[in-house]
């Protein structure tokens, strides 16, 4: 108890507020009395874990690599204490997630790797520190409890008592550290894992109970009343979509009476998502995002529950939406999250995507959020997005941590529906500051879906120089025309489009595709216009034939 008091005294120099507390409890759950307690033979009830896996994803570690958001690092024994690399990939390594690649493809010899890489985990002498934040340990109870009959279940009474121990040892320690400390959706995650606990070793009666108590201001803080998630990203979206079917699921299992606030937030979020899928069944690539597969993406809708329509609009999330024929146009129409909720925030303000069918047309360059910073913040950058882009200079200022305080603060939007076709008018003042200047866009997408056209204007006092960036996508085929006036589109489907331009200089330059399971080369559209040019661009893309 001394020792305890001692680092409560530590504590409470160092964090204010709730600080010393949080450290008190962690202190207690380390104690050798509450370690001793009686710890299970196995989960008393199953936890089961509701994606797919991928087997491609499953042989490759069984090589030794692990792929999370097209980056790969080493996951060998002995590399658990390493701390090279971006967070986000060292953290993706401590959730065990990838587990269930393992599982998909279901061999003796993914079993006994994922047995061996859990046993060299537990027996580690010393963890990157990322392993305990509660986000990672709340995600690693999940999946070591989700796939429990996969790697554990056959294995010697050794191996079973070693993981139900580190199991019992980390939850305890995950509800020590409650509320979780994140700004980002992260904390959905820690409370999963706490559910999962108290679901599978009911014994622990203070872990359901501690977990429900923080989960309504959770959701309240993280799903805007539009159903958005806080920090405009379809991934983290999908993700915080994913977190709550499986809080859902693991409450019914315990026969627990879940807040009030649950099965509305699911079915909000739900609605929302339908909004921000491309013809494909995969997400829009914002805010670093990539495409995920389709089956996915319906499997996570089927768990919500009840369809319903798409909307056509996000006000509080910021996202237009205009649909008409087989077309499909998504345009990032809001400002950027707050700080300390941007960590993956792009400078993409006013940037859209096109798709015709399952075929998308027009892209964003998507996200490397495990890669290392260079890579990652590049495809941050405005120059990265479908959008228009001043003096070389991105809307918003891209950080490590997230946006710095020069970012678009004012977005305004207006739409306008009239016999099928949509008419979107949007401005944002992220160069106001540095430039005097404003970005103003004009959207027009015809009754038939097949003649979409805009018109992009820089207002400012002095002149500036600007290009407006249209990348394709890399099943697109493009050639410029040898009239240099126009840039013909075939799609994969055989359908062509034609994109001409009025005011600046049209070019077909090389880009880069991250919106995949891997980077591909693809090219954009570019025009290009100096100070002594128009200060507005019109351009147009129409189906031919």
């Amino acid at each position: 108890m001394r020792r305890v008091l001692t680092l409560a005294r530590t504590m409470s120099g160092k964090n204010p507020g709730g600080g010393w507390l949080r450290g008190a409890r962690r202190g207690f759950a380390k104690l050798p009395s509450f370690r001793l307690a009686r710890v299970p033979d196995a989960p008393t009830l199953p936890v089961r874990d509701l994606w797919p896996g991928d087997p491609t994803l499953g042989a490759r570690l069984l090589k030794g690599e692990l792929t999370a958001g097209n980056s790969v690092r080493a996951l060998v024994p002995g590399g658990w204490g390493d701390t090279s690399g971006s967070l986000t990939m060292r953290a993706a390594a401590h959730t065990f997630t990838w587990l269930r690649d393992l599982r998909a493809l279901g061999t003796d010899a993914a079993r006994q790797r994922a047995r061996a890489l859990v046993s060299e985990w537990i027996a580690a002498s010393h963890l990157d520190p990322v392993a305990s934040r509660p986000d990672v340990a709340g995600a690693r109870i999940a999946a070591w409890l989700g796939h429990y009959d996969f790697f554990a279940a056959s294995a010697d009474d050794g191996f079973r008592q070693k993981l139900m121990g580190r199991l019992v040892s980390d939850a305890r320690g995950l509800s020590a550290a409650l509320p979780a400390e994140e700004g980002q959706a992260r904390a959905l995650t820690a409370l999963k894992g706490l559910i999962a606990a108290a679901v599978a070793l009911p014994d622990q009666v203070t872990f359901l109970g501690r977990a429900l108590r923080f989960l309504p201001a959770e959701l309240a803080r993280q799903i805007l009343p539009d159903g958005s998630q806080i920090e405009r990203s379809p991934a983290t979206h999908l993700a915080a979509l994913q977190d709550l079917t499986e809080i859902r699921a693991l409450l019914q299992a315990a026969q627990a009476t879940p807040p009030p606030t649950l099965a509305p937030s699911i079915e909000k979020l739900a609605t929302a998502l339908r909004m921000l899928r491309h013809g494909d069944g995969g997400l829009a690539l914002f805010n670093g995002t990539k495409e995920e597969t389709s089956s996915l993406v319906d499997l996570v809708l089927t768990q919500a529950g009840r369809p319903t329509r798409a909307p056509t609009q996000l006000v509080e999330g910021g996202f237009h939406r205009l649909q008409a024929g087989r077309s499909v146009l998504i345009m990032d129409t809001g400002a950027p999250p707050p700080p300390g909720l941007d960590a993956n925030a792009h400078a993409g303000t006013l940037s859209f995507e096109l798709s015709v069918g399952r075929d998308r047309l027009i892209v964003n360059c998507g996200s490397a959020p495990a890669a290392m910073s260079e890579w990652r913040d590049a495809l941050r950058a405005t120059a990265a997005h479908s959008t228009l882009v001043i003096a070389d200079t991105s809307s918003a200022e891209v950080k490590p941590e997230g946006l710095g305080p020069r970012r678009p603060e004012k977005v305004e939007v207006q739409r306008q529906e009239a016999s099928g076709a949509h008419w979107l008018e949007a401005s944002h003042d992220g160069w106001l500051k540095t430039l005097g200047a404003l970005h103003r866009r004009r959207l027009y997408v015809a009754e038939s879906g097949e003649d979409v056209r805009g018109e992009d204007a820089v207002e400012a006092a002095t002149p500036q120089p600007y290009a407006i960036r249209f990348h394709l996508h890399p099943t697109v085929q493009a050639s410029l025309q040898p009239d240099g006036e126009a840039i013909l589109l075939r799609l994969p489907a055989g359908v062509s489009w034609r994109f001409r331009a009025e005011g600046a200089a049209l070019s077909l330059e090389e880009s880069i595709y991250m919106g995949g399971t891997e980077p591909r080369k693809t090219e954009q559209i570019v025009l290009i216009c100096d100070e002594a040019g128009p200060q507005q661009v019109k351009w147009a893309i129409t189906k031919l034939g």
